[in-house]
């Protein structure tokens, strides 16, 4: 199965027509014809199977035929990560991210920070792509990116964990995950969160934990945290 995205569509919608790009790759790459069967998701759990109606490259029109919505995950994960210096390394990160299953990303901007600004618009692409590529219904939201400081005084719930390399007590996080909970995950810059950002976020309440016995890449450690969470909650 192939499936598209379409943010706009809704249970109550019973035709759509897809932008230049997407009705491009329909009819001229998968030369989709007319009453041929599409699957489009809008990225809120629904599954839609629609037929080809006006299969124009410019602006495919469908009729949706069928509905429905996809079970949740019972636990929810967001993931508060450092852009890192190299962008195609964060993208990496969202793509992988997505595949496994993570339902919030933040861009969180420290004190060590060496990138500053994103391009959420790419980064929501990337994201796109891979819920369609693994077939996800619920595409995870890419927050504002904010500064640590912002960030840290939110109101949060379920579990809490700051993944740093400071030499202090923590425990190993695949210890302290509970399946069908909601958590949130603080993954540093490549300089590691400042002693000052460690302590707001034990202040906060957050958990200090460690990934491994190695030192991991920012974009591999929050790998590493979203499998960890994905692979308790399916045991």
């Amino acid at each position: 199965m192939q499936l598209f995205y379409n943010p706009d569509i809704n249970e109550n919608t019973t035709q759509f027509s897809f932008e230049k790009e997407e009705s491009r790759h329909i009819v001229k790459v998968l030369r989709k014809q007319v009453g041929d069967t599409l699957h489009i998701t809008n990225g809120k759990g629904w599954l839609f199977s629609a037929q080809i109606s006006i299969p124009n490259i410019n602006k495919c029109t469908a009729e949706i035929v069928s509905k429905t919505l996809q079970p949740k995950k019972k636990y929810n994960l967001h993931l508060a990560v450092a852009p890192t210096k190299m962008n195609d390394r964060y993208e990496w990160f969202l793509e992988k991210a997505t595949e496994i299953g993570i339902d919030s990303i933040t861009p969180i901007i420290c004190d060590h920070s060496e990138r500053k600004i994103i391009k959420p618009e790419r980064f929501e692409r990337i994201i796109q792509s891979a819920a369609k590529q693994s077939l996800s219904c619920y595409l995870p939201e890419l927050k504002e990116a904010v500064p640590f400081k912002t960030f840290i005084k939110q109101d949060f719930s379920g579990h809490l964990f700051i993944a740093h390399c400071e030499e202090t007590d923590k425990k190993s996080l695949k210890n302290e995950l509970q399946s069908n909970q909601d958590i949130t995950i603080l993954i540093g810059p490549e300089g590691d969160f400042s002693v000052k950002e460690i302590n707001q976020a034990l202040q906060n309440k957050f958990i200090p934990v460690t990934l491994g016995e190695t030192r991991l890449r920012t974009e591999t450690a929050a790998i590493v945290a979203c499998h960890s969470v994905a692979f308790i909650n399916e045991m």
